[in-house]
């Protein structure tokens, strides 16, 4: 693994935890401000700044999504995602030691998963560990931002309708930023370039809409659902389409052999299965809102 990969794995890491970080003190805030408008989705979602743990946690996230940003500059967006999925899970250790939550045996089982996961992943390295792999076919990525959009969409209208509305936009906010963060990796393959060139292109457009998108519909989520279930869910979804994306879009290769490409797969699996298993760690704020 090149050194430049093994610096974007460790922005992964410090993505992971302050993006969890982030996401406890932004339900804290939702929890307690008014509720978000549809028919006044911008000034009702402004509206949540006016709390300071909300801010707090919007200021967090800007400082994970630097580190996200970094991470995948550097490093193939599969590995990338994979990281972040068993992040979340590690957290739980920290929740437990340094904040007091009670841990389960269920929480205590994901972060085994996840470290599984992560040295299933560690061992097929070889093939993907070497470059960022950012080139990518136009027509191919356009397809693939389109359809994840649409699936962002048709989940918020239809889930947004059912008992289990929080979870399901949560979903939706997770699909968003999954297609955001997919234009991302797509962009930093003009890093270097003309400064104008870099940040004057659609691909920006359309990560600005997609992430402020993703803010309200996950900050509405997290003031429908409960937090563990719902920041689960965009943790999944937003990790999983984001990690399909390495080899539909941007060619992340695959171990040859047959059981590099189990263990690629079995690595995934557990991660995100881990990701799924253990949520972030928000008893407390739950309690106190």
């Amino acid at each position: 693994m090149s050194v430049s990969v093994q610096i974007g794995v460790l922005m992964a890491v410090a993505c992971a935890f302050t993006a969890t970080v982030g996401f406890l003190y932004k339900h804290r805030g939702a929890s307690q401000s008014a509720e978000i408008e549809w028919r006044r989705p911008i000034s009702t979602s402004l509206a949540l700044f006016r709390n300071r743990w909300y801010v707090l946690g919007i200021l967090i996230a800007i400082g994970s999504w630097g580190f996200h940003v970094a991470a995948l500059a550097l490093a193939p967006i599969s590995v990338v995602q994979s990281v972040i999925a068993g992040g979340l899970v590690l957290l739980t250790v920290v929740a437990d030691r340094m904040f007091g939550h009670r841990v389960t045996r269920r929480e205590w089982v994901g972060v085994a998963l996840a470290a599984l996961g992560l040295a299933f992943l560690a061992a097929t390295l070889d093939g993907s560990g070497s470059g960022a792999h950012s080139d990518y076919d136009a027509a191919t990525l356009g397809f693939f931002l389109v359809a994840v959009l649409a699936g962002a969409i048709g989940v918020a209208v239809v889930g947004s309708r059912t008992i289990h509305a929080g979870v399901a936009l949560g979903a939706s906010a997770g699909l968003f930023w999954a297609a955001s963060d997919t234009a991302i990796k797509a962009q930093t393959g003009t890093f270097g370039e003309n400064l104008v060139e870099v940040f004057i292109h659609p691909l920006v457009l359309l990560i600005v809409v997609a992430s402020f998108i993703g803010l309200t519909v996950s900050a509405k989520s997290l003031q429908l659902g409960k937090a563990v279930p719902v920041i689960a869910m965009t943790t999944v979804a937003a990790n999983a389409l984001t990690i399909a994306s390495g080899p539909i879009v941007f060619g992340d290769p695959l171990p040859e052999d047959t059981l590099g490409q189990i263990a690629r797969v079995a690595a995934f699996v557990l991660v995100l299965g881990a990701a799924a298993l253990t949520p972030a760690p928000v008893r407390a704020a739950e309690a106190e809102a």
